[in-house]
């Protein structure tokens, strides 16, 4: 067994490879480039190496500084993780010649299956069932409208040596195939320095279901099961859970044969995951094969008792598969949310800066469920504009579909989050969303439910219930609080707080009887429901905790003048809890209308132009492609939201800017 190994990677991935190295005693190596210099993954790590300046490709993707770093500090074999390195066949070639080794599967097998062009035609070849397409080189836009004719639309335009969603564009026109060419070559040129892209049917209605496979060295391969990853926003993975709600035991039998059948044909023998992409009706055809860790391998971990990462070392080091496929069993059900750094009120754009609060949910065991967070940040460090987003992955297992995704809602409400935009909220809302619980998924489910973009929807019926109880909670607190400081005129023994109350929730009345004359606080609501709330918030938390009857309730708080404004359940609201005198003021108080204006674009992101597509006097038609500004690693079209002139340019190709910097005027 390895001494010493050193992770190619940086935040959750690389803290998550040193705990199971940790674990087994094996000395870790981190590395970083200027803007990790101060990231956790390079203090949890026994050592760590300095690689280069912040852009991945000046740091993370050269092989060469990886390579001097292991000759530097003695380590015998490196874990690329995902991303970066992973997926090159030239990275596990240039390790075997310094004579160290590389845990992952062997450059034949990268070569074969990491390349989707080259991935196709293997598992044609190997009887797997494949969507149609061209699997050839397409040199122009012309060539790629054609090709999309003659398939017939919606198609897909993919990367060849793409993944996590970069270079990847749905078309149902030929205009859309034209631009959505030019855009996925560039991402795919940009992310993976290779701008090859493919075309193939788009399976209407389709959901994403993936086989973990694992290969030793000794020509054993196995499936641990599925996941089922349809929840996707822009081609890239939400949320995910293991097993899929869509399969049955003979289909999922019939998915994993060929998983391994393929893996078998190119001498397979690490961890890999064979996606497919599904039809309402269990057909299934072969999507890809990623050739390292998957981001959402977790779930697979929580239903099977098995550490991927330490699979991964074992057979890297030789030692055969501790497990045949009789040894596999699937227990229970385990739902994954990955939590970015990104505003979902805004078109789900990048946001960045620093983590003022960042307090996730306590880990381990949580009555019959488990609570598991990979993570890579802390609280005071930064969000930067050179990686990806990704801030954590919340995990719940538990024995039933509906308590893991209960339990995920209960975390996601105790996860707090401030100095960025984030989009729990958003994952708040998608775990409450009857079509999600009901299992009824595919991958166009955000788009279909949320076509106008995602607003955080005020609350109704019982969540409004445990929000204006809450309230009254919190308002009591903060009262006993300030009657506790000493030095006020008239002591707080003669004070007593008037029992009726007015909560205005989101504009809504909740008339409440507040009592903590017995012990426990009794919030009587207007039709007489007694509810006991219990819990040891103190003011100043983020997060409010406790029971509201008999339910467990999270809840998260945040101050405002003369309330709190709160967010459970996906839902948020302004509260401001009133005597019966106060909410008849309150109501005459006039409301200050916002204002706005319609003539600058603005850059909704931190960010760097790369394209001004209008000149100065040029009429633009509504949905008119105005500019391209890149955010983490990723292309964003800024396009006309009405007919208008441009009047003045204040941006050039090439200029990065903040958020809400002015790039063009109109008249």
């Amino acid at each position: 067994m390895f001494e010493k190994i050193l992770i190619a990677n940086r935040g959750e991935i690389a803290c998550r490879i040193i705990k199971t190295a940790r674990r087994m005693g094996i000395k870790t190596v981190a590395v970083y480039s200027d803007a990790d210099r101060d990231a956790v993954h390079v203090a949890m790590a026994d050592e760590a190496v300095h690689i280069g300046p912040a852009p991945a490709a000046q740091s993370y993707l050269l092989i060469d500084r990886i390579i001097d770093a292991c000759k530097r500090t003695g380590a015998q074999a490196v874990h690329p993780g995902y991303g970066f390195l992973s997926e090159r066949e030239a990275f596990p070639k240039a390790l075997a010649e310094a004579g160290i080794v590389f845990i992952g599967p062997n450059p034949g097998a990268i070569a074969a299956m990491g390349d989707k062009i080259e991935s196709k035609k293997a598992a044609s070849a190997a009887k797997v069932s494949t969507v149609p397409g061209y699997l050839g080189v397409i040199e122009s836009p012309d060539h790629a409208v054609k090709i999309a004719d003659e398939i017939g639309y919606p198609v897909m335009i993919k990367a060849s040596a793409g993944g996590g969603g970069k270079g990847m564009r749905i078309a149902h026109s030929a205009a859309e195939v034209a631009e959505g060419f030019a855009r996925a070559k560039s991402e795919a040129a940009s992310s993976f320095g290779d701008d090859r892209v493919f075309v193939e049917k788009f399976i209407t209605d389709p959901r994403h279901i993936e086989i973990q496979v694992i290969g030793d060295k000794h020509g054993n391969v196995v499936y641990l099961g599925e996941r089922e990853c349809s929840i996707q926003r822009r081609n890239q993975k939400v949320i995910e859970e293991a097993p899929s709600p869509l399969l049955d035991e003979a289909t999922r039998r019939k998915m994993g044969e060929q998983a391994v059948s393929l893996a078998r044909a190119v001498n397979y023998d690490s961890a890999g995951t064979v996606e497919f992409v599904a039809g309402q009706d269990k057909s299934f055809y072969f999507l890809e094969m990623n050739t390292r860790l998957q981001v959402e391998h977790p779930v697979t971990e929580m239903i099977t008792g098995l550490d991927l990462v330490e699979l991964m070392i074992r057979v890297a080091a030789g030692e055969n598969l501790p497990l045949t496929q009789a040894d596999v069993k699937l227990d229970g059900w385990a739902v994954e949310s990955r939590v970015y750094a990104e505003d979902p009120t805004r078109n789900f754009l990048p946001s960045i800066g620093r983590l003022t609060t960042y307090q996730p949910p306590e880990e381990g065991r949580q009555g019959t469920a488990i609570v598991r967070n990979d993570t890579g940040v802390e609280e005071g460090g930064e969000i930067a504009i050179h990686y990806d987003p990704m801030i954590a992955k919340l995990v719940t297992w538990a024995p039933t579909r509906s308590e893991a995704i209960e339990a995920q809602a209960e975390a996601l409400d105790a996860f707090a989050i401030d100095g960025i935009r984030h989009n729990i909220p958003f994952l708040a809302a998608l775990m409450a969303h009857p079509r999600w619980r009901e299992g009824r998924l595919s991958t166009g489910f955000i788009a279909e439910e949320f076509p106008e973009g995602f607003v955080a929807p005020e609350p109704r019926g019982e969540i409004a219930r445990r929000m204006a109880a809450a309230a009254a909670a919190i308002d009591h607190k903060l009262n006993q609080r300030k009657r506790g400081i000493s030095g006020q005129m008239r002591d707080p023994s003669l004070l007593h707080f008037q029992r009726d109350r007015i909560v205005i929730l989101a504009g809504e009345a909740y008339p409440v009887t507040v009592d903590s004359e017995l012990g426990d606080l009794v919030v009587t609501e207007a039709d007489g429901t007694a509810l006991t709330v219990a819990s040891d918030w103190r003011p100043g938390q983020p997060v409010w905790t406790g029971t509201i009857g008999s339910q467990r309730v999270a809840i998260q708080v945040r101050g405002l003048l003369n309330g709190v404004a709160l967010q459970h359940a996906g839902a948020a609201a302004e509260a401001r809890v009133f005597t019966k005198r106060e909410a008849e003021l309150a109501a005459l108080m006039p409301v200050k209308e916002q204002a706005g204006s319609g003539k600058q674009v603005l850059c909704p992101m931190p960010g760097l132009v790369k394209q001004i597509m209008v000149a100065e006097g040029q009429e633009v038609k509504t949905g008119e492609p105005l500019a391209i500004v890149e955010a983490m690693k990723m292309e964003n079209v800024l396009r006309a939201e009405r007919d208008a002139t441009v009047s003045k340019i204040h941006a050039k190709e090439g200029d990065s800017l903040a958020v809400d910097a002015v790039i063009l005027e109109f008249a």
